[in-house]
């Protein structure tokens, strides 16, 4: 998923909290609420970004 209010930010769906959608990094880290309205689904080339982007991380011992 993607949240245009936060410069298209790249998350994963986490659920439903209140009016708000729970998104989640790719690379992991802290959820963030999102406005429905605000969001729409990734692109395979936003997804291969983040996700390249976690691997690289993890590469450099940034992440697990």
């Amino acid at each position: 998923m993607v949240d245009t209010r936060r410069g298209d930010r790249v998350g994963e769906f986490r659920g439903v909290a209140g009016p708000y959608w729970s998104l989640r990094p790719i690379s992991g880290g802290t959820e963030w609420e999102a406005e429905p309205e605000h969001v729409r689904l990734a692109s395979l080339t936003e997804l291969l970004s983040a996700k390249t982007a976690r691997e690289n991380a993890r590469s450099r011992g940034e992440v697990a």
